[in-house]
């Protein structure tokens, strides 16, 4: 079993976009919302993914990844996932620990104006700077689920 271990954060300035090193369009939905077992589906250029994540534990969780036919991905958003999908792009920009980086999103359509940074540590006690443009951090927050945010 894979384990994340992510903290979740506002942003309130767009001063990360000068600092990413790439960004990407992603379409994503869920098969399963229930928050023991949630199922996604994701779709970012040419490759897609199923995922499946265990309940939140703090800032740790199971996950396990599977790479899928875009064509297959793009068929289960549209007859599985249909008004339940999410738009967003993701910036990544380094963090100033080596090894660590941020991800930050930035939602569209319904959820316009909506940015939240992640960053993934290798345990729940890694240290890391947080940078000017981080804000609250809502890790464990319900809220800030995109599980819960396609359902708004």
């Amino acid at each position: 079993m894979a384990k994340e271990i992510e903290r979740k954060f506002l942003v309130i300035s767009d001063s990360f976009i000068k600092e990413a090193v790439s960004s990407r369009e992603i379409s994503q939905g869920y098969l399963c919302t229930n928050p023991d077992a949630t199922v996604r589906v994701r779709i970012s250029g040419p490759e897609a993914w199923l995922t499946v994540k265990s309940r939140n534990h703090g800032a740790a969780r199971g996950e396990w990844e599977y790479h899928v036919p875009v064509d297959d991905a793009r068929n289960m958003l549209a007859e599985c996932c249909a008004g339940h999908s999410l738009e967003k792009t993701r910036y990544i920009v380094p963090a100033a620990e080596e090894g660590l980086k941020w991800e930050i999103d930035v939602f569209h359509g319904r959820h316009e104006g909506l940015v939240v940074a992640e960053i993934e540590l290798l345990s729940e006690d890694t240290p890391f700077t947080r940078p000017p443009f981080i804000g609250e951090e809502v890790t464990g927050n319900p809220r800030y689920y995109n599980s819960v945010l396609i359902g708004e």
